[in-house]
């Protein structure tokens, strides 16, 4: 197993591949940085949520717009901050005019989400709003059926205590709205303090196949080639 310095420089090897990153041509060309995720790298709880906007885009940082205050504020409301927490989204670009994520984009880039999942090693992973619901459920019911109702998800190698809840974005002009996000952020210190779900034992690596030593032809003269094995043409 790797320890946490290790984890952190894997971490840092997978922010400077997605730096780089050129699959989604449009946002490449339209954006302004990657915004791969802040945080603490060894958190129990990691949020994710869609994509960047305009300000994430201008600052490189995730949730740093008016969104982002909110949920400065409900985390302060449970007792916790952001250098407590790790915060990435689905999308490491932000979408041009803040569309919606195409299906194309969410497959390009996820492999970045779940490398981040494996090598911070959150026991809890809130989802906020659909599409990272969505994409960690690996199944397409929505935020408003299953916002507050944690469970175990196996994701890529972990498993993890899973909890959607809904976008801070969603709550801002809302009161209603609010008081439901409020309230299930409410539960989770109570999440957090369960134990982390069993992790499954990962597989042993193959012995390595040692070739047998080949065995000298008997009675076959030196200075002619043995016959050819058949057996090795088909």
């Amino acid at each position: 197993m790797p320890t946490a310095a290790e984890r952190r420089e894997e971490l840092k090897a997978v922010w400077q591949q997605a730096s780089g990153c050129t699959n989604c041509p449009q946002l490449a060309a339209t954006r302004q940085s990657v915004v791969f995720g802040a945080g603490n790298a060894d958190a129990d709880l990691m949020f994710v949520g869609e994509a960047p906007g305009a300000r994430e885009d201008e600052r490189g940082l995730p949730f740093v717009g008016q969104a982002g205050r909110l949920l400065d504020q409900l985390l302060q409301e449970i007792g916790l901050e952001r250098g407590d927490v790790f915060i990435a989204n689905v999308l490491k670009c932000r979408p041009p005019g803040n569309r919606d994520p195409l299906p194309q984009e969410i497959e390009s880039c996820q492999d970045y989400l779940y490398r981040q999942l494996e090598l911070i090693e959150p026991k809890v992973v809130c989802t906020l709003g659909n599409f990272s619901t969505k994409l960690l459920r690996g199944e397409p019911t929505g935020i408003t059926r299953l916002h507050g109702r944690q469970e175990v998800r196996t994701i890529g190698p972990r498993a993890v205590r899973l909890y959607p809840i809904f976008h801070p974005a969603a709550a801002l002009y809302t009161p209603r709205m609010l008081e439901t996000l409020r309230e299930d952020f409410s539960r989770i210190p109570d999440i957090l303090a369960r134990e982390a779900p069993p992790q499954a034992e990962p597989e042993p690596e193959p012995e390595p196949v040692v070739p047998e030593p080949e065995l000298a032809s008997v009675g076959a003269p030196q200075d002619e080639d043995p016959t050819p094995d058949q057996l090795g043409l088909f």
